[in-house]
């Protein structure tokens, strides 16, 4: 009786393990921002080959339609001593052998299965299916069940995380006794047996002081390991990144924890080049940790700020400069705008700044390569500057997942939900600057790449703002307001550019509607443009083949939308130089004086408000005039016998 009994439970315990590669653990809500989410495999025996499987997120909402939203491929990977594998973010502790990005992992009522099958195998969008599935699991927290899932699975039961913020929790798989299977949530044990068997693994962390460090500078990295060894531990790790590399630095990378000790200490001294290579990423990692000894943590960053960067000979939108940066426009640029008044005049300059045989048009993901030229801070070339909140930012600090605690984005000026602009596949791909989209009028959809309306943004401060018109949203408090001119050239600028946009008062609620007109007429006549804008309009041309008119011909607004419509423009108007040359006006801004220098003779000079309206004349004129009127931009008309040019001054 007693061998049949063995049989029996024999013959159940293989039944059990029918499958090679089962779900053991998964973690889809961890508290906060999903730093820590994770799914665990395990294999009936250990250091498993996962060759030829494969991991398939199903979304059961009802946008998702119960179809994939994710596929990871397995090849490549072994489970460890234990017949874990744990597939992870970098907040998982001890850390995950495959890495995925944070907060990817959807929360529920959802699934994953394990496939044998080729990745291909699975677009995004694929119908779940029980074709060559493995194993599968269909999971929530605290959603209804999801039964047409469960269907497509096969399965009978939908689990529930059941965790909070305080006492976070996974779903993990137990087997009794009699080798019957039951999913339970308890406090997640990622790379340790969900009931607590197995090899014990001694984990090791990686500790610095602090996340950032200047160049010449030297810190400490500590490594601390659960339980002291009974032997001396040996270990290498690398601080390799990309372009940081032993040349940056100095300090041992072969480390030994004594027997019986639980840490040891190495110190890293950066090395003061005299390069401007940019702020750098040093990634701290273990190079041959061998089980049961795992990192608790790896990959630790320490940002090394680099001292050598760049100074432009122009200023920042909040201490502007005008007249270093010339435009780099062509030749005769916008003549074909010479005579001509409200619509012919739009048309006309749509036609330059759409013209579909000279104009380009390149994917989103160019747009970080092009913001961080364009947008390059003029005070450090290692940053980039940021729009509303008119300050400097690392361009390291670029946002790449779900966090944006001091990080920066791309903004649209032009709202996309607003516009109507959509991405499609290809726009994911940075493809540089010499492969681009032939664009016209009509590629509304091209709106979305256009640099001229994107720009460099606090990514906390671009949430806040969201898809409000202007007016609705003013910036930030505490701000001087010199992002406001450049918005609204930008904004103006979309709506010429494009087919199907336009810029109205108010706020609507209509798709490819922009408000409020009013308010961005009062930005563009109160914050003119700089020499900031003028480079960015001249990089920004280099990569797209057009510019922004409204920051060469400034005075254009008013014949648009402004003072002036029904008015025929001409160039002159502008503040073009024209006969008269090099004629110097400063300072700029000015409270009042201005100074006029390399005049061959007495000037004559006019002033004019940026409507066109004469208000003062000087005679003879030979270093100085005192304008006293009020703060605002003029235009001084200054001749000279026959000869003349027109500047552009700003009055606090």
């Amino acid at each position: 009786m007693k061998r049949i009994i063995l049989i029996a439970l024999l013959l159940i315990s293989g039944f059990g393990w029918s499958q090679v590669l089962l779900i053991n653990e998964i973690d889809p809500d961890s508290p906060s921002t999903d730093t820590a989410e994770f799914i665990e495999l395990k294999s009936q025996s250990p250091n498993f080959s996962t060759d030829g499987y494969i991991l398939v997120f199903f979304n059961g909402s009802s946008s998702g339609g119960d179809k994939s939203y994710m596929v990871i491929d397995l090849n490549g990977y072994t489970t460890d001593i234990n017949g874990l594998l744990v597939v992870g973010s970098t907040g998982v502790s001890p850390f995950p052998q495959l890495l995925i990005a944070q907060n990817v992992i959807q929360n529920g009522a959802d699934a994953v299965g394990i496939y044998q099958a080729s990745i291909n195998d699975f677009p995004e969008g694929t119908l779940a299916t029980q074709t060559n599935l493995i194993d599968a699991l269909v999971y929530d927290t605290n959603d209804s069940d999801d039964t047409g899932l469960m269907a497509l699975l096969g399965q009978t039961e939908q689990y529930n995380d059941n965790g909070t913020n305080a006492n976070p929790k996974s779903i993990q798989r137990y087997v009794d006794a009699m080798d019957n299977v039951t999913f339970a949530a308890a406090t997640p044990t990622p790379r340790r047996e969900n009931d607590g068997s197995g090899i014990v693994i001694n984990p090791i962390t990686i500790s610095i002081a602090q996340s950032q460090y200047g160049e010449d500078a030297m810190f400490d990295i500590t490594f601390t390991i659960e339980t002291a060894p009974t032997s001396d531990l040996n270990f290498n790790i690398s601080l390799d990144n990309y372009g940081f590399n032993t040349s940056d630095f100095s300090g041992n990378t072969s480390l030994t924890i004594p027997n019986g000790q639980n840490s040891v200490t190495t110190t890293i001294t950066l090395i003061d080049d005299t390069f401007d290579e940019g702020d750098e990423v040093a990634k701290i990692r273990f190079l041959d940790l061998v089980e049961p000894i795992v990192a608790s943590n790896d990959y630790v960053e320490v940002r090394i700020v680099d001292n050598d960067f760049t100074v432009a000979p122009f200023g920042t939108p909040v201490n502007p400069t005008t007249g270093i940066v010339q435009s780099t426009q062509p030749d005769g640029y916008y003549d074909s705008t010479n005579g001509l008044a409200d619509v012919a005049l739009r048309q006309a300059l749509q036609d330059i700044i759409a013209d579909p045989t000279i104009v380009r048009a390149q994917t989103y993901a160019d747009i970080l390569a092009i913001l961080n030229e364009a947008d390059q801070n003029p005070a450090n070339s290692n940053q980039v500057w940021l729009l509303y909140t008119e300050q400097g930012r690392a361009k390291l600090d670029v946002q790449t997942g779900s966090n944006n605690t001091d990080k920066w984005n791309r903004e649209h000026t032009f709202p996309r939900s607003l516009g109507g602009f959509f991405d499609i596949e290809e726009d994911e791909v940075a493809d540089g600057i010499d492969v681009y989209w032939e664009t016209k009028a009509d590629s509304l959809r091209h709106g979305n790449s256009d640099a001229h309306a994107l720009r460099a943004a606090d990514a906390t401060e671009n949430s806040t703002r969201n898809n409000q018109h202007y007016g609705e949203y003013n910036g930030p408090t505490g701000t001087l307001g010199s992002f406001k001119g450049d918005v609204a050239r930008s904004v103006l600028y979309m709506e010429i550019r494009y087919n199907g946009l336009s810029v109205v008062n108010g706020f609507p609620n209509v798709s490819g509607q922009m408000g409020d007109l009013a308010t961005l007429l009062d930005w563009h006549r109160n914050d003119p443009p700089d020499d900031f804008e003028m480079n960015r309009n001249n990089i920004v041309y280099n990569w797209q083949k057009n510019r922004n008119p409204f920051i060469d011909q400034p005075l254009m607004v008013e014949y648009i939308w402004g003072t002036n419509v029904g008015d025929v423009w001409m160039q002159s108007l502008g503040t073009a130089e024209n006969e008269l040359g090099e004629v110097l006006v400063y300072p700029n801004p000015t409270n009042g004086r201005i100074f006029i220098s390399q005049l061959n003779t007495a000037a004559d000079v006019e002033v004019y408000s940026i409507e066109g309206k004469l208000l003062k004349h000087f005679n003879a004129i030979e270093d100085y005039i005192d304008l006293d009127v009020a703060s605002g931009i003029y235009l001084l008309n200054i001749t000279t016998g026959n000869k003349t040019t027109i500047k552009k001054v700003i009055v606090n």
